[in-house]
């Protein structure tokens, strides 16, 4: 990806928080020049259009998503541990606010009538995370931490809905605690009889 300039990259962080809390619709450029205090005509000096913008935030977010379950594969090589950090990272976001929401989720709402290319980043990061989550449950089961009860894919894609659920879930009733009440039963009951694994409440 291109090097952006310090203002450009201001304009991105300003952009992902407004897609976190209202999406692809909820703001404008007008909105953004405020924030940063720029012209207009600025912002489109950085980014033509506001799909122009929303593409590249889109695609730094995917890009750091893949490089942080990479990370996860090359510090633990655990299943398990693997999944209970990246539910952890979620829990901990939506706990100090940093982040109380994924952006691709949020467009995943509106992905009818998002720009063809900022869709196509969206669906590709949910492919992204799911054949992850596939894999970490294949090798999971295979070493006897899992107990599944479909097939990998399956049970990946259900695991994604809770912890997108359970983001939503601690939005609506304004409950951080809801994110983890949610998604500790669903590694309870991941884990197979007998593991040696143990799941301590965060």
């Amino acid at each position: 990806m291109t090097e952006l300039s310090h203002k450009a990259n201001e304009i991105i962080a300003h952009t992902r928080r407004l897609l976190t809390t209202g999406g692809y619709k909820s703001f404008s450029y007008a909105d953004i020049a405020e924030i940063v205090n720029i012209r207009k005509a600025s912002i489109h000096h950085h980014f033509p259009g506001k799909a122009d913008l929303v593409r590249t935030v889109v695609a730094q977010y995917c890009e750091e998503a893949r490089s942080g379950m990479s990370a996860l594969d090359r510090q633990f090589n655990d299943p398990l541990v693997e999944l209970k950090a990246y539910i952890g990272y979620w829990s901990q976001c939506i706990k100090d606010g940093s982040s109380s929401f994924c952006i691709c989720v949020m467009l995943a709402v509106e992905l009818p009538t998002l720009p063809v290319e900022i869709a196509a980043e969206v669906t590709g990061h949910f492919q992204d995370l799911s054949n992850w989550l596939t894999s970490l449950l294949q090798k999971g089961q295979s070493e006897g931490t899992f107990h599944l009860q479909d097939t990998p894919d399956v049970e990946a894609k259900a695991l994604m809905a809770t912890v997108h659920g359970a983001m939503l879930a601690a939005r609506a009733f304004d409950n951080v605690d809801l994110f983890e009440q949610i998604t500790q039963p669903v590694l309870n009951r991941l884990c197979a009889a007998g593991s040696p694994y143990k799941l301590a409440k965060r």
